[in-house]
């Protein structure tokens, strides 16, 4: 090296000293010329040690090949920035970002001034980063492979379409998520079919958790004989004593139809109305005399029950506000109005054909996909 080049380097020194980042000089032969102090302290070397000595000499021999092509790249461009890792004495690799520029003594001769800046940290966070995301996407698909199992259990426990001697029965049931707070059943007993539709607050896990253990309930009062109103004033106590919150309270609607005496006992307690409708004519509204269930202690009317008569041909409508709160892409809500329409129109079809009407032309109101769980159960008076 010519003396002009040692005044050269030497003046740069002063600059390079100053730097909180490591620094080399290489000359056009890839050789180190000079290294500050911070760079001899991440190598862990002496200058003494470490100056003249070609960069790729200091490496392990199977990252050779991709120092060369960063530094070819240099090269070409003039300079550049890249992640790499400055070896340690005694093998350890020291993550850094390396950046190099090609410039030229006063000779006119090229040397790379590479400055590495330590991302031991970042590399560390990044690290832990990565730990938790992994751990994060395997709880996520345990969660999931939960939810497809209660969506299963839940699915199961939704009312299935049956034929009750000549009573005919249609079910559908639809949560707006995996699982949701709606749950309708069909269960027959002795003389009598009792049937019911429910609908817990809010969506998801809470809700569902909450449905299923109503629905255990219900059945257990069912299995009793239990009234109506006596089964939904125990309900409210049952879901306020032990699952007391003012997250959820539920709705919903009871029936229970005597074939022998033509007659079906009714209760609801703040839920849309019940359709009691003869083919093609308007329907009957069979309102709730009770206030939503699970908030307060007198919410079960006294006179919740009522006895209603049936006829031949009569169609009894049950469902959730899935149905009714329904809206346009004009933002209009279906209403009781509107979904009465659309059940008087479907009454003149067969059973099945009226609940596949009932749900294309709800679909068809309705502008995008539904935003709440929907359940429903169609019965058919011979």
């Amino acid at each position: 090296m010519s003396d002009r080049q040692h005044k050269w380097i030497d003046e740069m020194k002063c600059v390079l000293e100053t730097l909180n980042q490591g620094v080399i000089i290489n000359d056009h032969r890839s050789r180190v010329v000079f290294a500050n102090r911070l760079f001899l302290k991440m190598i862990g070397m002496t200058s003494e040690e470490l100056v003249g000595r070609p960069v790729a000499e200091l490496y392990p021999p199977e990252d050779v090949p991709a120092l060369l092509k960063h530094i070819q790249r240099r090269e070409a461009e003039g300079q550049g920035q890249y992640e790499f890792f400055v070896p340690r004495v005694g093998g350890e690799k020291l993550p850094v970002l390396i950046t190099s520029r090609q410039i030229k003594d006063p000779d006119g001769n090229v040397f790379a001034v590479v400055t590495a800046t330590d991302i031991t940290e970042q590399k560390r966070a990044e690290n832990a980063l990565r730990e938790a995301n992994v751990q994060l996407e395997q709880r996520h698909r345990e969660i999931e492979e939960d939810l497809l199992l209660a969506a299963r259990v839940q699915q199961s426990l939704a009312p299935s379409g049956l034929t009750w001697g000549k009573v005919l029965v249609e079910t559908f049931y639809q949560p707006v998520r995996t699982i949701g707070g709606d749950f309708g059943l069909v269960a027959p007993r002795g003389d009598n079919l009792s049937l019911m539709v429910c609908d817990v607050s809010g969506h998801g896990i809470g809700s569902a958790l909450v449905a299923n253990r109503i629905y255990t309930e219900t059945m257990s009062q069912i299995e009793r004989g239990i009234g109506l109103g006596a089964m939904m004033k125990h309900l409210n106590s049952f879901v306020k004593g032990n699952l007391g919150s003012s997250v959820f309270y539920f709705t919903m609607v009871a029936a229970r139809l005597n074939y022998e005496d033509r007659s079906l006992e009714f209760a609801g307690a703040g839920h849309p109305p019940a359709m009691i409708v003869q083919p093609g004519q308007t329907p009957r509204l069979l309102e709730s005399r009770s206030a939503v269930l699970g908030l307060l202690d007198d919410a079960v009317d006294t006179e919740a029950p009522m006895q209603v008569p049936v006829h031949p041909g009569d169609r009894v409508v049950i469902y959730t506000d899935g149905f009714t709160e329904s809206f346009n892409k004009h933002s209009d809500m279906l209403g009781v109005e509107g979904f009465g329409e659309i059940v008087r129109e479907a009454s003149k079809l067969p059973l099945p054909e009226m609940k596949r009407q009932i749900l294309a032309q709800i679909e068809a109101w309705r502008n995008g996909p539904a935003a709440d769980d929907m359940s429903l159960v169609l019965i058919e008076v011979p």
